[in-house]
């Protein structure tokens, strides 16, 4: 049944588990498809009545598609601007889709929050299934099932040459990102993370910050995705992702941590350690700051050197000192100085040892 109640802040984010494969590396899992519908103009070119008319089959078609045991509508126009970022921080809508008046809504599996279905972003459907982990054939299952689900109830625009047409010609094809969440701090403090960008981009692939395109990487966490999506089937350019070059990038990661720990071992120990100090007796923690600090535990945790902390918890704080879920927390809206006070404040709280 459809409900449109809010996002619960402490429900269940999918990447926040920290129970999936190699989640040591990999935080999480991700599979987007870009579909448009036939009979209506790209977004580009679409009147607000259009757009609204889009996002009212949406709405009819994705809940009576039986997608998931429970569907959450919400209507971003009508949405406030702090409930947004909210969506944004759990990975649920892009900050594009957060922005502007125009008709928009974003459909959301509760209470896990696997399935994603953003109307009216670049496309008219983003479609989004994300797991904890490296899972990516668990996702691809998942997202071929709610696919077609959705293809027996919609007309999507497509062309027997190109395949389906997107509102970026670079999404034109298959209009398939697999994706997935890493962490990577041992190639980033042996210096070997650009050898990495060059390698991903000489296989098509997009090394993009946490929050995606035109992001920051803090505390070493970075989106790997594919570019091409045209001339390939789906199975093809999963089968390339999954099968080439991830498992060397993850390799690369381990090596470097385990050859970290084997001979600057006292550094690695001395970065973990002061930010699990620093974590625990702050009184102010900035936005960046903490997810750095909370990058480095992670990375302490993963390696044995923290073991009162669990890997779930760390990434439990990353959500949770985001500035939206910082505020929806606490019910109401603070400025950035008085934000770093109930972060810190937070924080120890969590990490009481």
């Amino acid at each position: 049944m459809p409900h449109e109640d809010p996002i619960n802040p402490e429900g269940g984010v999918e990447w926040l588990r920290a129970d999936g494969p190699q989640t040591d590396v990999v935080m999480s899992s991700r599979i987007r498809l870009a579909r448009n519908l036939e009979s209506f103009p790209f977004l580009t070119k679409a009147t607000p009545d259009e757009r609204q008319r889009i996002v009212a089959i949406a709405r009819e078609q994705t809940l009576a598609a039986a997608l998931a045991d429970q569907m959450i509508w919400v209507d971003l126009r009508e949405t406030p601007k702090l409930e947004r970022n909210l969506l944004v921080e759990r990975h649920l809508i892009s900050k594009q889709h957060a922005k502007g008046d125009a008709p928009r809504a974003v459909a959301v599996s509760s209470p896990d929050e696997r399935l994603a279905i953003m109307v009216n972003e670049e496309d008219h459907l983003r479609i989004q299934v994300m797991r904890s982990g490296l899972d990516l054939q668990e996702v691809f299952q998942q997202i071929s099932e709610v696919d077609d689900k959705l293809e027996k109830r919609m007309d999507f625009a497509f062309s027997s040459r190109f395949g389906f047409l997107t509102a970026c010609p670079t999404n034109v094809g298959t209009g398939i990102r697999v994706s997935v969440m890493l962490h990577l701090p041992g190639l980033k403090l042996s210096g070997e993370l650009e050898k990495v960008r060059r390698a991903a981009k000489s296989m098509s692939l997009a090394v993009r910050g946490f929050y995606g395109e035109g992001s920051d990487a803090v505390g070493d966490f970075y989106q790997l995705s594919n570019q091409t999506t045209l001339g390939k089937t789906e199975e093809q350019i999963l089968e390339e992702f999954e099968g080439k070059m991830l498992p060397k990038v993850i390799d690369y990661e381990r090596h470097a941590r385990k050859k970290l720990l084997a001979e600057r071992r006292k550094l690695i120990e001395d970065r973990v350690h002061r930010a699990l100090g620093t974590l625990r007796h702050a009184r102010l923690l900035a936005a960046n700051e903490s997810l750095q600090l909370l990058g480095y535990l992670r990375l302490g945790v993963a390696a044995g050197l923290i073991k009162d902390v669990p890997l779930q918890t760390v990434n439990r704080l990353i959500l949770l000192t985001q500035p939206a879920h910082l505020q929806r927390a606490l019910q109401k809206e603070l400025d950035q100085a008085k934000r770093r006070v109930e972060r810190a404040d937070l924080v120890r709280a969590q990490l009481a040892g």
